[in-house]
């Protein structure tokens, strides 16, 4: 009697569509513009970046924008703001540029 509506729902369940995470970022230095990231397309201005994708590895897409923008300040996830130790591991990314010291060997 309830199979059914068992495999109703579990049709439902499997053809709902994924719904995209919104991100935020505040970069050390401004950008502004688009900056495409990672898949994800930031649009940026004076307040930060923003952005929305079904991606679902955060700490990867934070990396590819501190790799493309720089230093990351903030990362916030669907209202959830990174860590100090995750941002530490997304800065790890950035690549040095003119005036950026290299570690010394």
């Amino acid at each position: 009697m309830f199979r059914p509506v068992l495999i109703v729902s579990a049709f439902g369940l499997l053809a709902a569509p994924a719904t995209a995470a919104s991100y935020s970022a505040k970069l050390a230095t401004a950008a502004d513009g688009h900056i495409i990231a990672r898949d994800l397309n930031w649009s940026c201005g004076e307040s930060g970046c923003e952005g929305a994708t079904d991606e679902s590895r955060p700490p990867v897409l934070c990396q590819a924008l501190a790799k493309r923008a720089g230093r990351v300040e903030s990362f916030v996830v669907d209202g959830r703001e990174f860590s100090e130790a995750e941002l530490a591991k997304c800065n790890a990314s950035v690549k040095p540029g003119p005036g950026k010291a290299l570690a010394a060997q």
